[in-house]
């Protein structure tokens, strides 16, 4: 269930939101912005999905790992 949340901003701040979002996608990307502040769940079943995604897991493995190297072979 949606709610409407009447929120007021600076004019010029509007403008930015609807040249660089667009018109009608301003409250799906505010509330995409929220989300995560205010519904702690959420982050983490995301978390928990992105954990179930072997080949995702496997490339981040494999970055992390090709990074130890580069750390590897800094001067100190």
């Amino acid at each position: 269930m949606q709610k409407k949340l009447t929120v007021t901003i600076n004019e010029e701040v509007y403008e930015g939101l609807r040249t660089v979002i667009g018109p009608r996608k301003i409250s799906r990307f505010i509330e995409d912005l929220v989300r995560p502040h205010v519904l702690k769940k959420d982050m983490y079943a995301a978390y928990k999905e992105m954990a179930a995604d072997k080949i995702r897991e496997s490339e981040a493995l494999e970055w992390v790992e090709a990074t130890m190297g580069d750390i590897n072979d800094d001067e100190r």
